[in-house]
Parts: C-alpha cells; sequence; structure tokens
C-alpha cells in the first residue's frame, strides 16, 4: 500500500490527420476551445511513478473517470488532487476504503473542509511525471489513428521511465 497517491489529468493535442474519418469519439478524440484533444488520466505514486494511466476523449471532467482508477490500486493512506476533484463522492469513496483525500475545496463549496497544505504543495510529483511523459514526441501530440496504439505508446514511455527512476 503506497503512502500518497497522487490523481490528475493532462491534454495531449491530436494532429490534424489522427483519428481516421468517422468515429472521433470511438478513437477517444474529443473537442474543447483548445481544438481536438484527447485526455491523459493519471495515478501515480509518491516517486512519480505512473500506476494507472487512462485515455479518454478532451472533453470527459476528470471526475467522471476517478473512480475507475481508484479501483484499479490498492488504497493508499492519502490521496493528493486538485481542486477538479472536489466532489461529495470522491471525497467519501476513498475515506470508505480508509484513504485520507488532500484535495482544496473549491471556493464556491459552502462547507469549506480542512486539508494539509504542506502535502498537498508535494503534487507538483504528478505534474512532473506527465512532464517526463511528454518529452517523448509521440506522446506530447498524439499521431496515432487508432486509441489503442496511442495507449501502447504511453505505456511503453512509462514503463521505460519507471525503469530509469
Amino acid at each position: 500500500m503506497p503512502d500518497r497517491a497522487f490523481i490528475d489529468s493532462t491534454c495531449i493535442k491530436v494532429h490534424r490527420c489522427a483519428g481516421g474519418e468517422k468515429g472521433a469519439l470511438a478513437h477517444g478524440i474529443g473537442v474543447n476551445k483548445g481544438g481536438r484533444n484527447t485526455e491523459l488520466h493519471a495515478l501515480c505514486d509518491e516517486k512519480g511513478r505512473a500506476l494507472v494511466l487512462m485515455l479518454t476523449p478532451g472533453n470527459v471532467h476528470d471526475c467522471k473517470v476517478a473512480e475507475a482508477r481508484l479501483t484499479a490500486l490498492l488504497p493508499a493512506a492519502q490521496l493528493v488532487a486538485d481542486k477538479g476533484y472536489d466532489s461529495k463522492t470522491l471525497r467519501e469513496w476513498p475515506e470508505d476504503r480508509g484513504t485520507e483525500p488532500v484535495i482544496p475545496p473549491r471556493s464556491n463549496r459552502k462547507v469549506q473542509y480542512a486539508y494539509d497544505k504542506a502535502i498537498y504543495r508535494e503534487r507538483n510529483v504528478i505534474k512532473r511525471m506527465f512532464c517526463r511523459l511528454k518529452d517523448w514526441r509521440r506522446v506530447a501530440t498524439r499521431f496515432d489513428l487508432i486509441i489503442t496504439n496511442f495507449t501502447a505508446a504511453i505505456a511503453l514511455a512509462a514503463a521505460v521511465i519507471w525503469w530509469l527512476q
């Protein structure tokens, strides 16, 4: 059981020739104000090693796939996330599994939950993991037509990064 698990997501731009003609949603491509992109959702440990990786279309909210990532992992002592993951269900679900959520409350929340700011500052671990993944050109911009090929490229990059650490 890891001491801390960090959860976050990042956008990956999709090249104009990627995704094929039909079924862009089936290929994991979403459209938002930044254009066509794919969202990489990740869960990592305190050393910045990717534990769970998941791809969705770019217009899918983080909370919708957070529980799927958390079920793939043994409960950690603490779950560190940003304000995008601040929801009632996402706070209660880890607590039921024995995990303390370290999630700052949104400013418009009626009940302002307390959280450990010193632990929250360590959230840069997952941001650095995304930067190491995006050092790989094939991960930084998606050129693959099929999502399984792109998932394999990300898994390969994550395995090499894990091995080098």
